[in-house]
């Protein structure tokens, strides 16, 4: 066992990379900072809230971008869950991707700041998001937004979560989910880093990191099985007729392609992929960097989104 697989290790690691994060913020105004990211995309409009939302688990702040004047009085609704692997709280750099979403998709786009590990391991982020994404189904009226027309998405460790919002809204019934929009995400925790494979010699995220990451939100490796955390791995076998349709978004160099392209496999075989896109020669997180591929991608979720959300969409329900 390496170090950082002890859990009391991975905890250090992440929180010491928690601190530093909030210490770059607070230092610059380059690639750490809010307005960095506020900056990029500027031909997408800010028109922004905030809201707290109650859940079972903790308070969840939420950034809600409406759409351009002009839309629907009630358009439907999109809940996005940021990157960070389960242990960086950062929503701000999804900031571009839920303005390009709010004007393109025509939707209210609710970006949450969720909680994280170690001092919130699974469960706790699987169940504030979907305590989060009942409350934005339920409350639509009384905020401007339409409830019953509402699909989930995420980047990265978001979108590991997304996936497990739409899993437990199939087991209970609801909420109504129209579509997930699942972008690079961590599908099997219970594969050691070490034995994923990625297409690029020096991949962004390097097999030590997942580590950390892993070890922080799952500390016993026992539970890394779990339907919520790893379901594109062998052990869930349950069938996943009825789930909310997806879109795959998968990164050709990616560490953590080759689950994504497995788990939308598993969700094709359930009648429940709405599609697969590979960014060919790219890398995880490669949206942060280049604006191109960011824009088509935004585009092609878009496109999406405002195909499963509209009004005369058949309901999942």
């Amino acid at each position: 066992m390496s170090l950082l697989a002890r859990p009391a290790v991975a905890a250090l690691a992440a929180k010491t990379m928690q601190g530093l994060t909030r210490l770059a913020g607070r230092r610059t105004r380059g690639a750490g900072s809010t307005a960095f990211w506020q900056a990029r995309l500027p031909e997408y409009p800010r028109d922004v809230t905030a809201h707290t939302v109650p859940t079972s688990v903790a308070p969840a702040p939420v950034t809600v971008y409406r759409p351009p004047a002009g839309t629907a009085h009630r358009p439907p609704v999109h809940v996005n869950f940021h990157g960070g692997g389960y242990v960086m709280s950062m929503p701000e750099v999804d900031d571009a991707l839920c303005r390009a979403l709010a004007a393109e998709a025509g939707v209210v786009v609710i970006n949450v700041r969720y909680v994280v590990a170690p001092q919130h391991p699974f469960p706790g982020p699987t169940t504030q998001a979907y305590d989060v994404v009942r409350w934005v189904a339920e409350h639509g009226a009384e905020h401007g937004w339409d409830g019953g027309r509402l699909t989930v998405g995420g980047q990265s460790a978001g979108g590991g979560l997304a996936a497990a919002v739409a899993r437990q809204a199939l087991e209970r019934g609801g909420p109504s989910v129209a579509l997930q929009v699942l972008h690079y995400p961590p599908l099997d925790l219970a594969t050691g880093a070490k034995d994923k494979k990625a297409a690029a010699a020096r991949p962004l995220l390097r097999p030590w990191m997942a580590e950390v990451f892993d070890t922080s939100y799952v500390p016993d490796p026992r539970e890394r099985t779990h339907r919520l955390v790893s379901p594109a791995h062998a052990g869930d076998t349950a069938g996943l007729e009825g789930i909310a349709p997806a879109l795959v978004v998968t990164a050709g160099h990616d560490l953590l392609r080759d689950e994504a392209v497995r788990y939308a496999e598993r969700l094709r075989a359930a009648g429940a992929l709405s599609g697969h896109h590979d960014v060919a020669g790219a890398d995880h997180g490669y949206d942060t960097k280049d604006e191109e591929k960011a824009r088509d991608t935004y585009l092609l979720m878009a496109r999406h989104i405002r195909k499963a959300t509209a009004a005369d969409a058949p309901r999942t329900d």
